[in-house]
């Protein structure tokens, strides 16, 4: 632990950090001015080191804006300091760009890495408004409140998410996703709120002390690596718990015109709090014994067949070989096994039903969907028979094992065209689907279960369950879940649902009536 303390204070980086904020304390007319040269020079390269596996190219982009925030102090050209300002903007890009590449590489997925993906792509907004405050652009505030805003970005909207996203790497428990939407909306819906709408602003602040509260709380219950840190990390958290209360009367005062708190004693008070305690504190802790990620290395074979699907094979009976690699199909039906071993034998009956407030949504997709002849379901509920074929698929061109394709029609529309495989992760068979998209492929990743005599095929299983986008070598979680369920109604009759939800909203659910010919 001590030797990760000083190794991330005495790199290069660091050294570098420390030496151009002390050089630029002696240039700097105003002291608050270095709370954001604080963040600028020493925190965010801190914590960025415990992200990235430093190399060369890494210290050389980290010092160029480090000497670029130091020259801002020092030259006094108006034009030269745009330009310094404008080297720093394109380092907080490039972070930024980071921030995007770690969540297309994961997706909707792991709520510890979304808050540090968030928290990089932020960074990007705190450059936006530096330089806006550098080269003195009209923003409809005042400079003060400009260069407030961009203190705000490099604490609240980097520090904050990037050590909750630490702090959710040793604790998880129901409240910890709650707490990250609360700290990824609060920078953006303050922002809005101080623009257009200071009742926003005021609300944003409740939202703010729910989360900080709630994780100064779990806090206390998390056991992290060592007394120390643990003393760090929760004073660093404590200190927004107070400061927080005065940007509620902050924000109160904006909104109501009451409890009277000042700019420049936010700007002394909160910000020395923020800076000092919270910044500091915080930041020396992670650099203790910053916690690994525990995010899966996903290692599942993904289809390559990409738009329409073309040069189909021989015909297939079923959607799968043996119904037995996924399950023990003793204590099934032997009618939903015979549907998945010998699908040809089943007459389908689909009707579909769209929730209401996903209905508009669904009629703007239709005329997409009727060009593409993929996801082209119905609108209307109407039961609706389903035909279909079932071909096989060049393993070479697909790139899994046994590929085949569901082909299934409304009269002469193709609704879906999926393609079957199947694959094991850690002694479990997954049921692999893709359904081919223009330049990419939609991947369901099934688990499947016998519960009571029923068949359950849920996205929302171990490991490698979920609904995934593949483009290229991108294989991008999607915020959807699907679950199945399919019963014996009676011998030769089967009924399933399948459901379907979006940012855990259910939008879809289609009923089917599975009938032996």
């Amino acid at each position: 632990m001590k030797a990760n303390l000083k190794q991330r204070l005495f790199s290069p980086i660091s050294l570098a950090g420390m030496f151009f904020f002390l050089a630029s304390s002696l240039f700097i007319a105003e002291p608050y001015l270095l709370m954001l040269t604080a963040a600028q020079l020493i925190f965010v390269p801190l914590m960025l080191q415990l992200l990235v596996e430093v190399k060369r190219k890494h210290i050389v982009i980290t010092w160029i804006a480090m000497l670029s925030i130091f020259l801002l102090h020092v030259v006094t050209s108006s034009a030269g300091q745009v330009v310094f300002a404008f080297i720093y903007l394109v380092f907080t890009f490039i972070v930024a760009l980071y921030g995007v590449k770690r969540f297309l590489k994961r997706g909707f997925t792991n709520w510890a890495e979304i808050s540090i993906d968030i928290g990089l792509m932020y960074l990007f907004v705190g450059g936006l408004w530096y330089f806006a405050y550098i080269a003195g652009i009209d923003t409809g505030f005042s400079p003060l409140i400009t260069w407030l805003t961009a203190i705000h970005f490099h604490y609240s909207a980097f520090l904050f998410p990037v050590s909750l996203g630490f702090f959710g790497r040793l604790h998880d428990s129901k409240w910890y996703p709650y707490i990250v939407c609360s700290v990824l909306a609060g920078p953006m819906l303050v922002a809005i709120g101080i623009t257009f709408w200071p009742l926003l602003e005021f609300i944003s602040v409740l939202v703010y002390i729910f989360a900080i509260y709630s994780l100064i709380f779990l806090a206390f219950r998390t056991r992290f690596a060592s007394k120390l840190q643990a003393m760090l990390i929760r004073l660093s958290y404590s200190a927004l718990g107070i400061t927080i209360i005065f940007s509620l009367f902050y924000a109160a005062n904006s909104a109501f015109g009451s409890w009277f708190v000042s700019i420049y004693f936010m700007l002394l008070f909160h910000g020395f709090f923020n800076c000092v305690v919270f910044g500091l504190l915080g930041v020396l802790g992670w650099v203790m014994a910053p916690p690994p990620t525990n995010q899966a290395v996903w290692n599942f074979p993904v289809s390559q067949i990409r738009g329409k699907l073309k040069g189909t094979g021989e015909p297939r009976s079923g959607l799968v070989e043996n119904l037995s690699d996924f399950v023990d199909v003793k204590v099934l039906p032997n009618t939903i096994v015979q549907f998945y071993e010998q699908t040809e034998r089943y007459q389908l009956v689909a009707s579909v039903k769209w929730s209401t407030w996903f209905k508009p949504l669904a009629w703007c997709y239709k005329w997409i969907s009727m060009k593409l002849q993929q996801l082209n379901l119905p609108i209307s509920r109407k039961p609706t028979e389903m035909t279909y074929t079932i071909r096989a698929v060049d393993p070479v061109l697909d790139g899994r094992k046994s590929p085949r394709a569901w082909i299934r029609k409304v009269k002469n529309n193709t609704v879906f065209v999926a393609i079957y495989s199947q694959h094991e992760t850690e002694g479990r068979t997954y049921m692999n689907i893709a359904l081919p998209l223009p330049f990419s492929s939609m991947i369901g990743i099934l688990q499947l279960d016998a519960v009571d005599g029923r068949l359950v095929l849920s996205s929302e299983g171990d490991r490698d369950s979920g609904v995934y986008l593949a483009l290229g070598s991108t294989t991008f979680k999607l915020p959807l879940s699907e679950y199945f369920v399919i019963r014996e109604q009676s011998r030769g009759v089967l009924t399933a649902e399948h459901k379907m939800k979006i940012f855990g909203v259910p939008f879809l659910r289609i009923d089917y009536r599975i009938v032996e010919k």
